[in-house]
């Protein structure tokens, strides 16, 4: 059965049949099909569910759908069973976005709220906020027959068991203890002996995008968390960043096109236009300056206007060549692939992909230009402002999100505003210029 038909099978006055079906789905699948009921509906089914499943569903739900709202409808004593069902993490990112006062109700008759208050703590796009409490840790100097005992009394028999940890008296990090090691190595041997360096850990106060690059460079499952004295507070786990990665790229993306994070799929209008506007207003007035730069050239126009038709055709390849190094560099800057003192190097890369690229592009419109029965000259006019332009836009698509990132500013915010500015100016100039000195 279709999530659609699930919905409309929800939506019905007896949810006798959608209950049916929907014991033996997926949360995140059951997720998908709440997030498309009105509320008093989706409240009525999660009331309905057994308590695992629905606690399930609720950790699924983005944090757009507002999951939050179903626990104040379904009230505080049915919401503490729900939040208990969860692990610590996902229990502390369903709760954070309630009122201090909705959170302690729900809170108060959850038995294990010490841990999820602890989470809470933490910004919740940090390793403290991605990391959960829950996992196995076994003394450094215990027998492995011991740890092995120890491990089966910490996990469940469902638990997913990421590391075992080899920690000393203190509680700080020692080792990661590798499970062929504990299951093939002599019972009587110590954890020390057969546990391993960690290839990284990492600190509650470091951002989640650092995290989720360690891990990605490392080809970590989970990555443990330790504080200012080494002691182990938690793990952040591959799952958890690959949420991090999407909402990450979502984020550049939205940014890149001038739009807000902000404006989700069920925002209303009201929301997009305040998120938009002020960018295309900004975006309007650096239109102005190209606009100047026509409007210098107007006697020039007005005496060879064939000079208009050649004019979209040497912006609009501008743009697309900014863009294109805008791109790139934005990607280098946002996963740490370009140092410094390679600043430079990068940015003459881009100015001699653009050269490259200008004179190939440049010769094929100057041709053009040529043959349409202007002259050899209005070619050579042509061709000159693409091979300008471009080089323009490589130098400008790399130069301008550097400048930005070192000034403390999102170069995906704000840098294509520039970028496409930069390449209408010199490119209505470049040509114009030319125009104006080569054919009049």
């Amino acid at each position: 059965m279709t999530l659609e038909q699930l919905k409309e099978l929800a939506a019905r006055d007896d949810p006798s049949a959608f209950l049916h079906h929907a014991v033996h789905l997926h949360p995140s699948d059951l997720a998908d099909v709440l997030s498309g009921l009105d509320e008093s509906v989706r409240a009525r089914i999660i009331a309905e569910l057994p308590t695992e499943l629905a606690s399930g569903a609720l950790a699924e739900m983005g944090r757009d759908e507002h999951p939050e709202e179903l626990l104040l409808a379904v009230g505080p004593e049915y919401a503490a069973e729900l939040v208990a069902e969860l692990p610590a993490d996902d229990a502390a990112d369903l709760v954070a976005d309630l009122l201090p006062g909705d959170r302690e109700a729900v809170l108060a008759d959850v038995s294990d709220r010490a841990s999820v208050e602890q989470l809470l703590a933490y910004p919740e796009d940090t390793a403290g906020g991605l990391m959960t409490t829950e996992l196995v840790a076994v003394r450094e100097d215990a027998t492995l027959a011991d740890a092995i005992a120890e491990i089966r009394a910490q996990s469940g028999e469902e638990d997913a068991l990421y590391q075992v940890y080899a920690v000393d008296a203190a509680g700080r990090l020692r080792g990661i203890v590798p499970i062929a090691r504990l299951i093939v190595a002599s019972p009587e041997r110590r954890v020390r002996d057969v546990m391993e360096e960690p290839d990284v850990q990492v600190h509650p106060e470091q951002d989640q995008e650092q995290v989720a690059r360690v891990m990605a460079r490392y080809n970590l499952v989970a990555v443990p968390v330790v504080d200012a004295q080494g002691r182990l507070l938690g793990l952040v786990t591959f799952d958890d960043v690959i949420d991090v990665v999407e909402a990450e790229t979502t984020e550049d993306i939205l940014q890149f096109a001038g739009a807000s994070p902000a404006e989700l799929l069920i925002a209303p209008w009201r929301t997009a236009v305040r998120a938009r506007l002020p960018w295309l207003s900004v975006n309007l007035l650096t239109a102005f300056l190209a606009a100047g730069v026509v409007f210098v050239f107007q006697n020039t126009l007005a005496r060879m206007v064939i000079l208009a038709v050649w004019m979209p055709v040497i912006a609009g390849m501008g743009g697309n060549a900014g863009t294109q190094a805008l791109a790139i560099t934005v990607r280098r800057l946002a996963l740490r692939l370009l140092p410094r003192n390679r600043a430079a190097e990068v940015i003459r890369k881009e100015v001699f992909v653009g050269a490259i690229n200008g004179l190939a592009t440049g010769a094929v419109v100057g041709v053009m230009a040529a043959a349409v029965g202007h002259g050899w000259m209005l070619g050579l006019v042509v061709c000159l402002a693409m091979l300008g332009n471009l080089m323009v836009a490589g130098f400008a698509g790399a130069f301008i999100p550097i400048i930005l990132e070192r000034n403390g500013v999102d170069p995906a915010i704000a840098s294509s505003i520039f970028v496409t500015t930069f390449t209408d100016v010199c490119g209505f100039g470049l040509l114009l210029g030319l125009g104006t000195i080569l054919l009049l």
